[in-house]
C-alpha cells in the first residue's frame, strides 16, 4: 500500500495519484532485505532499517557500457573497415558577388544635428482673468421688539388725592369739620364705650338732641352714602327723615339734620 503524504490515504501499490485528493505519489521500490515497499528516493528500509543508498550504489556500478569500436578509414581506397556508407566530398563554397550600389564596408552611422528645445510660452499675466470679490452676503435686519409698555404704578397717596375731599360744616358755629380720607366708614355721634365717633358733636350746642351713635358716612369710590344707624330722634336729609337702615347718597350742598329741630344742622360739601 501507498500512504498519501498529503491526505495518509492508502493507495493500492502502483497507483499513480492519490485516490482521495489526487495529489501525485512517489514512486516505490521493495526493499531487498525483507521485501517492504519504500520509497525510490529512501535512504533506509521504515521496517528492517537497511540500507537502501548501498544498494542503489552496487546497481550503478554493476551497469556496463559497450565498448567503442573504433573506424579506421584507408587512405588510399577511401573506404574504412566499419560499417559507414562512403560519402561524396564535398563542392567547394562560391563567394557571392556584392550587390551593385552597396558597399561592403559597414556604413557610418550618421549622428543627426542637436536640435535646439523649444521655448515654453511665458504666459501674459494681463489675459489672466481678475478674480471678482465676492460681496458678503448682508444678513437681514433682526426687528427690534415692540416696546414693552411699564405699566405706570399709582400710588396710594395719587389715589387719595384724585379722591374728592368731603367736609361737614356746622351751620350754628360756622365751623369746618374734615371727613377723615384714610376711613372706609365715618361714625358720627358722641363718646360712648360701643363705637367711639370720628366726628364728635358733644362740643356743639343743642348736642343732646343726638344719640351716642347716631349716623355713619360711607364711602364707596367717589361716592359718600349717610345711613341712620339706630338714632333715637332721627336724622333727615334736606329737611326729610331719613328712615332707620337706608342709605341716601349725598351730594354738594345736601343739608344734614341730626335731631329734630333742626338744632345741629350740617352743610355736606366736597373740594
Amino acid at each position: 500500500m501507498i500512504v498519501c503524504p498529503n491526505c495518509n490515504h492508502q493507495n493500492p501499490d502502483g497507483a499513480i495519484q492519490c485516490e482521495a485528493c489526487l495529489t501525485p505519489l512517489p514512486a516505490t521500490m521493495n526493499c531487498p532485505s525483507c521485501g517492504a515497499t519504500v520509497q525510490t528516493d529512501a535512504a533506509f528500509c521504515g521496517q528492517c532499517g537497511y540500507n537502501l543508498q548501498v544498494n542503489t550504489a552496487e546497481e550503478s556500478s554493476s551497469v556496463e557500457f559497450p565498448e567503442a569500436v573504433p573506424t579506421v578509414v584507408s587512405a588510399a581506397s577511401g573506404s574504412s573497415t566499419g560499417s559507414m556508407p562512403d560519402l561524396d566530398p564535398p563542392e567547394p563554397l562560391v563567394s557571392p558577388d556584392p550587390l551593385a550600389g552597396f558597399s561592403t564596408s559597414e556604413p557610418e552611422t550618421q549622428t543627426p544635428p542637436p536640435v535646439a528645445p523649444t521655448p515654453l510660452p511665458t504666459p501674459d499675466p494681463t489675459a489672466l482673468p481678475t478674480p471678482v470679490a465676492t460681496p458678503d452676503p448682508t444678513p437681514d435686519p433682526t426687528p427690534a421688539p415692540p416696546p414693552v409698555a411699564t405699566p405706570v404704578a399709582r400710588s396710594s397717596a395719587t389715589q387719595l388725592q384724585a379722591m374728592p375731599q368731603a367736609r361737614l360744616f356746622h351751620v350754628q358755629t360756622n365751623t369746618p369739620i374734615e371727613l377723615p380720607a384714610t376711613l372706609s366708614v365715618v361714625h358720627i355721634g358722641k363718646p360712648n364705650d360701643l363705637v367711639p365717633p370720628d366726628v364728635d358733636v358733644s362740643g356743639f350746642p343743642h348736642s343732646e338732641v343726638v344719640s351716642r351713635i347716631h349716623a355713619d358716612i360711607r364711602v364707596e369710590g367717589t361716592n359718600f352714602f349717610l345711613e341712620d344707624v339706630g338714632s333715637s330722634n332721627g336724622t333727615y336729609v334736606n329737611n326729610l327723615p331719613l328712615p332707620k337702615g337706608n342709605r341716601q347718597l349725598l351730594r354738594a350742598g345736601d343739608r344734614i339734620a341730626l335731631g329734630k329741630g333742626d338744632m345741629v344742622t350740617f352743610i355736606f360739601q366736597l373740594s
